[in-house]
């Protein structure tokens, strides 16, 4: 049979195909493996796994790597070849870089595994766009970093395309690897970003707070999980006025979750998690730019990451228990939507002056901010929110902005983000910015601020006025949590919603249940 080649590169640029290939069918299998890039000139280096595929064909892998250049091979790009073994019609051989990199201190980054993490979802992304229907992929001696890769790269939302239209989402194997466990646990973390990814793509007409809410029960009972989805009769009778406030704009009924989940001793305090439910922002009266307005079906990413959070975690069974509130609304413009200038009542009677009817996100946690910490007495409140568009200037895709006092908090979330690769950034939570918030005569805190820029630390300054005491931290996801708007992470698909910073909330919460001499999750 002959060898057919096919090259593909996966960078930071599209897709390019440098010859022809065979397409693939979806009963086809491929394969993908890596290659070091020791940096001298004209040389590579095999993976175990590779080298041991390479015996098998009798160095045809080899003999071709060096016909085609295989040095070139950086970081991130892949070369597929056709037809070398009868089992696997389609071998990718995907870029990790350099061998033997470790933790890196100045980009907070554990770079062996997100180069394994690159190379895998680059592999299976070129097996993918040939249609090949099952993939087995080597460990790289990080069979769970390889798994979140491919799994992430694997993952393609058509649910509204014919079915004979849609393309094939391939199936996956471990090739060649005894860390089944590992690479188990990595396919259930990319399984739960690809819950949150599907919750914040699909179409706000579709998904609005009812559908959301049964969803969510659809998704989580099934695991263990308690949902309670409330209805406005019951939001009102809690008096969650600034909620209303927001929702009473839109004809579609407002929802709240409540999710329990318990992983741990009976008596022990939960974390509780509030998020930001709104399933479609126009902004309200302050109307967004209709570019910028179709973006905002994913306006409730902070709820999705929330529900892909707790299905991790109870998958993974956490030895933890977990709370969570989500207030699930719209933002739309309608004769009973809020209007600049409005004053409303949080639960706790602190009132609220309306400035910007397009922060309304920070109006509707404030009152589940209060509630959760009322209702269940949390050792530790995480909020998550795409709050403001400031943090998207401030940090791009790069990172999720964290606000919080406890330094012991900051310290275990930025661990999380170098395992995970999804990193974060701490930003300040100085009175400076609290003063900006409560300078109104005529309330006591505004939904806007005074002056101009710092929008991001105003926001987190506005939620702290309802978190009145304990230990909090607040993850503004704006930058990194809707579309993704560039090729930085080639596991993730350009034009899509990303379901980050899922796998670091888990990571996270496994570093708070679990002690290090215990650890198995990410050691």
């Amino acid at each position: 049979m002959a060898l057919l080649r096919h090259i593909v590169k996966i960078q930071l640029s599209p897709f390019r195909f440098y010859s022809n290939g065979a397409a693939g069918g979806g009963r086809r299998k491929g394969l993908v493996l890596g290659v070091y890039n020791p940096g001298a000139p004209e040389t590579f280096k095999l993976t175990t796994a590779a080298h041991k595929f390479n015996e098998t064909v009798n160095g045809k892998l080899t003999d071709l790597l060096n016909h085609y250049d295989a040095f070139e091979i950086d970081k991130g790009d892949v070369q597929v070849f056709q037809n070398l073994e009868s089992e696997y019609y389609s071998v990718a051989v995907a870029g990790l870089g350099k061998e033997d990199v470790g933790f890196n201190t100045l980009e907070n980054l554990d770079e062996c595994r997100e180069n394994v993490r690159i190379a895998a979802g680059a592999g299976v992304r070129a097996l993918r766009s040939l249609g090949i229907g099952t993939i087995s992929v080597e460990g790289f001696g990080q069979a769970e970093a390889s798994a979140e890769g491919a799994g992430l790269a694997a993952w393609r939302f058509q649910e509204y395309r014919a079915r004979e239209d849609r393309k094939v989402v391939p199936s996956l194997e471990l090739y060649h690897d005894p860390d089944f466990d590992g690479w188990n646990r990595g396919l259930l973390k990319a399984e739960a970003q690809n819950l949150a990814r599907t919750l914040c793509d699909t179409p706000a007409n579709i998904m609005t707070p009812t559908a959301f809410s049964n969803a969510v029960i659809e998704s989580l009972c099934a695991c263990g999980i308690g949902v309670e989805m409330r209805d406005k009769d019951w939001i009102e009778s809690k008096k969650l006025n600034a909620f209303l406030a927001v929702a009473k704009g839109s004809t579609e009924a407002p929802a709240f979750l409540e999710l329990s989940y318990c992983g741990g001793h009976q008596d022990e305090k939960p974390i509780a998690f509030v998020g930001k439910g709104i399933t479609y922002d126009s902004g309200g009266l302050c109307i967004k730019k209709c570019k910028q307005m179709r973006e905002y079906r994913g306006d409730l990413a902070g709820a999705a990451v929330i529900i892909a959070t707790f299905k991790a975690a109870a998958s993974l069974g956490l030895p933890i228990n977990l709370q969570a509130a989500i207030p699930l609304c719209e933002n739309m413009i309608s004769g009973m939507a809020m209007k600049p200038g409005d004053v409303v009542f949080a639960i706790n009677g602190s009132s609220i002056e309306i400035e910007h009817t397009d922060n309304e996100g920070r109006i509707i946690m404030a009152d589940a901010l209060l509630y959760v910490r009322e209702q269940h007495k949390p050792r530790l409140v995480i909020d998550v929110a795409s709050l403001t568009r400031g943090i998207r200037s401030a940090l791009g895709g790069a990172a999720t902005g964290v606000y919080t006092i406890n330094h012991d908090l900051w310290r275990e979330i930025n661990k999380a983000g170098a395992i995970t690769g999804d990193r974060v950034w701490r930003f300040p939570l100085w009175h400076h910015f609290t003063k900006k918030v409560t300078y109104k005569p005529n309330a006591d805190v505004t939904n806007t601020g005074m002056g101009p820029g710092g929008y991001p630390c105003k926001g987190a300054a506005f939620l702290k006025e309802f978190v009145p005491c304990g230990d909090w931290m607040h993850l503004d996801i704006t930058g990194c949590g809707l579309l993704s708007h560039a090729r930085d992470y080639p596991y993730l698909s350009v034009g899509r919603m990303t379901g980050r910073p899922t796998r670091t909330l888990i990571q996270f919460l496994y570093q708070i249940a679990c002690p290090p001499e215990k650890a198995t999750l990410a050691e």
